[in-house]
């Protein structure tokens, strides 16, 4: 054999045994991780549903035990390491950092907030913020819902403080409304609006996105992780983020094909409202983002602050250790 093809046969051998170490150093052994939703299954976590049909968190070696929430919030099961990963609110977040429970935002689910506080209109209808006042709210026993209801219809100059709270858990909350049991509640227009348009229900909306003069855009929902796992299992969180934004992608680009797997994932979900939402969340999860998941410092910053100035917290949170987006692939 000439000498050159020996030393050019030596170098692909070289190169061969390099890249396996590389792959051996960096692929992740069989890992089984567990994700606390925030609510019952619902099209907010479309991607999640998808990823794990098609695969791909098999192809990350993980196998995923998704739970939902039970007495305890995601953010404090999570931060104390009983789950590695959850759903949560940027909103919720920057309270529980505030708390110095240790959470991160790992990537956005939804780019814009497309969340709204809704009424029927026959019994109270909603024109402005200031039409919330006096009303009786059905509560999901956060620490966000009164601050943002506060500085929302002080804007409008009004005074919120006799909205009155029910608490109402995970119950269904357009039956309690039609009941005359609460006036008004805090939802996500992708499931709980697209819903009640179904049912035949007249509703009025206040879509937050339509009123960032008094309450700024942020990610809602997005997934956490612990600040503990980031530090300890950095190439897992990252094997987890990316087969997720991989689900994600597939029901941006697939949502008809993404509902029929989260209905046959989830069989008593009403499979005529996840069909809908897919359809309309298609073009919420990434928008006009350069790539799912992605989170920006401005957007973290501006809530932390606008609390702060509103009195909602004492002081801000450091915005750039609540998120991070290292963990996503690079964009297209």
């Amino acid at each position: 054999m000439p000498k050159i093809i020996k030393v050019a046969l030596l170098f692909v051998l070289i190169f061969i045994v390099g890249a396996s170490r590389i792959t051996a150093q960096t692929a992740i052994p069989s890992t089984r991780v567990t994700l606390i939703l925030d609510y019952t299954p619902n099209t907010n976590h479309l991607g999640i549903y998808v990823a794990q049909a098609l695969g791909y968190y098999a192809d990350a070696h993980l196998t995923l035990d998704i739970q939902q929430p039970g007495d305890v919030s995601a953010e404090k099961i999570v931060g104390i390491g009983k789950a590695q990963f959850g759903i949560s609110y940027q909103d919720e977040v920057t309270f529980s950092r505030a708390d110095k429970i240790p959470v991160v935002s790992v990537a956005a689910i939804v780019q814009h907030d497309t969340s709204a506080f809704a009424a029927l209109h026959d019994k109270h209808p909603l024109k402005t913020p200031a039409d919330l006042a006096g009303l009786r709210y059905g509560s999901f026993d956060s620490p966000t819902e009164k601050p943002t209801l506060d500085i929302l219809t002080q804007c409008y100059k009004a005074n919120a403080d006799n909205i009155t709270f029910t608490s109402i858990g995970v119950a269904q909350p357009f039956p309690l409304m039609v009941q005359d049991r609460l006036d008004f509640i805090w939802l996500f227009y992708a499931w709980d609006g697209i819903r009640a348009k179904q049912e035949g229900l007249n509703v009025d909306f206040l879509m937050l996105k339509d009123y960032t003069a008094c309450v700024p855009d942020y990610y809602t929902p997005v997934l956490i992780a612990s600040e503990q796992i980031i530090k300890d299992q950095p190439d897992m969180v990252r094997a987890f983020v990316q087969a997720t934004a991989r689900g994600y992608v597939y029901a941006i680009a697939h949502p008809d094909e993404a509902a029929t797997i989260m209905i046959n994932a989830v069989p008593d979900i009403d499979a005529k409202l996840v069909k809908e939402s897919t359809t309309w969340l298609a073009a919420q999860f990434q928008a006009d983002a350069p790539r799912w998941g992605e989170q920006k410092l401005s957007i973290w910053q501006n809530y932390s602050d606008w609390l702060v100035k509103n009195g909602a917290l004492p002081q801000g949170i450091e915005a750039k250790s609540a998120f991070t987006n290292d963990f996503l692939a690079a964009a297209p």
